[in-house]
């Protein structure tokens, strides 16, 4: 009799848990959709604004990943001295 009484402990737990993960499942399913929604609207509603002031500067500028990239020289390593 015990262990029916654990095993339907157990199956109530599994169920419980179950619909605890399901319900989360779709809370960060809406989560992510809001995210997305919002990353939309912000790159439509910044394109809106570039449109009407083109003279503004942009807030990013290109990188200049090659321009710094050829700026670094070459250290060999019995130049470096150990530290005592």
């Amino acid at each position: 009799m015990a262990i029916w009484i654990v095993a339907g402990l157990a199956l109530a737990v599994a169920l419980l848990s179950w619909q605890a993960a399901r319900r989360l499942s779709r809370r960060l399913d809406a989560l992510n959709q809001a995210y997305w929604e919002l990353r939309y609207d912000y790159t439509r509603l910044r394109s809106q604004v570039a449109r009407l002031d083109p003279e503004q500067p942009d807030e990013a500028p290109e990188p200049a990943a090659p321009a710094a990239a050829s700026s670094v020289t070459f250290v060999p390593l019995a130049s470096m001295k150990k530290k005592s």
